[in-house]
């Protein structure tokens, strides 16, 4: 079976997401890709998470030609492979509908800067226009705007996140939910006091180390 390993993450992240609440139902995907061998497993389109086993998973190419896999690929797919083809750092692709980022993206507005735990992602999370889902045109925005950061929104549809694997991509999505409730939240009392850039700055440059180092005495669970 290609990308044996690749297609057991993508089932067990897809449970993961499930069960954290980043995601409901069918709704969402995600995708991990094998550089050496330019080969993405990426979620079976319209199959329900806890019933995908890694024979489901959809095997591509990163022209998009499916190479192995019995369903198609999520519709979303030329959206993986743009993000794939724009930075080669991106070793795995997660897209959720998870509220409280969703309800900014439904808002059109970015993500402030009102936790530290925004620097998991970058300096913010920005928001790209609409676009179809499923369309070319969604997945050049959504390349185009999530810029080098690690999180885009997608305007009245989602969260994407990217990381060096599945592992890293999912933190970046429970980090972006989390502080997106706590924006929400904010905003029901006052107005939201966002982080200085030198404030953003100090946490991006803690956030890189951390968990690095049993002595790197950072802040954090």
């Amino acid at each position: 079976m290609l990308l044996e390993r690749e297609r057991k993450l993508v089932a067990e992240y897809g449970r993961m997401l499930l069960m954290e609440g980043l995601t409901k139902g069918k709704a969402g995907n995600l995708s991990v890709i094998d550089r050496a061998r330019r080969l993405v497993a990426v979620k079976p389109s319209a199959v329900e998470y806890l019933e995908i086993v890694p024979e489901d998973v959809a095997v591509l190419d990163l022209e998009g030609k499916q190479v192995e896999g019995p369903w198609k690929p999520s519709s979303e797919t030329p959206m993986h492979l743009a993000l794939y083809r724009e930075r080669p750092d991106i070793g795995a692709v997660i897209h959720t509908h998870s509220p409280y980022s969703t309800t900014f993206a439904c808002l059109e507005r970015e993500i402030p800067p009102v936790h530290y735990l925004i620097a998991v992602a970058g300096t913010h999370v920005p928001c790209v226009p609409y676009a179809a889902f499923g369309t070319e045109a969604l997945a050049e925005s959504a390349a185009r705007g999530i810029g080098c950061g690690k999180a885009v929104l997608l305007a009245h549809h989602g969260l994407v996140t990217v990381g060096a694997d599945l592992a890293e991509a999912f933190s970046v999505a429970q980090a972006v939910e989390f502080v997106a409730e706590i924006a929400w939240r904010v905003s029901c009392v006052g107005v939201p006091q966002g982080m200085t850039p030198g404030q953003i700055e100090d946490a991006l440059r803690r956030m890189s180390h951390y968990g690095r180092s049993a002595l790197a005495g950072e802040d954090g669970a």
